[in-house]
């Protein structure tokens, strides 16, 4: 066992566990962050995506110790101040869910895709969304919900420029 300091949505969280522990498991079972979902365990589906550094990564399939002192962002992190995100505001516009278990990994991967990609195309959302997997099949509101997503990050950067 290994004491690690986790900088996870904003805050320092310290955790005993072993090294080669999953971020998942530590998330989940040590930190009760529940939102971040296992789905397959093997890195194929997504469910498990978080941010590490602002950038999508399976925690299913990261070690703990790999992300020591790393920015780690869940999706209970993404709401600020009781508001949610636009990423989180536009899937539920666009009721791009059915079942909501994949719901975490997709909208954290659509925050990073609109990070890298304000004003994405729709072969663009496709090929930045390939590999989350929605059982339900709900891939043409997920399309819809990335690009209303663009729309109300679009406006609120323009609220905030003058």
């Amino acid at each position: 066992m290994n004491d690690f300091l986790l900088r996870i949505n904003g805050s320092e969280m310290r955790v005993r566990a072993p090294g080669d522990e999953s971020l998942l498991s530590v998330l989940r079972n040590r930190l009760h962050l529940t939102g971040t979902k296992y789905g397959c365990g093997e890195g194929q589906c997504a469910a498990c995506t978080v941010l590490i550094d602002g950038q999508p990564q399976r925690s299913c399939l990261t070690q703990v110790s790999s992300v020591a002192h790393a920015r780690i962002t869940t999706i209970e992190g993404l709401e600020s101040s009781g508001a949610l995100s636009p990423v989180q505001q536009a899937f539920l516009e666009e009721e791009a869910f059915q079942c909501g278990y994949c719901t975490p990994g997709m909208v954290l991967a659509a925050t990073a895709l609109l990070r890298e990609h304000p004003h994405p195309s729709e072969p663009e959302i496709v090929k930045g969304m390939d590999g989350n997997v929605c059982r339900c099949g709900t891939y043409p509101r997920i399309v819809a919900a990335v690009k209303r997503a663009a729309e109300l990050q679009s406006k609120g950067d323009a609220s905030h420029a003058g």
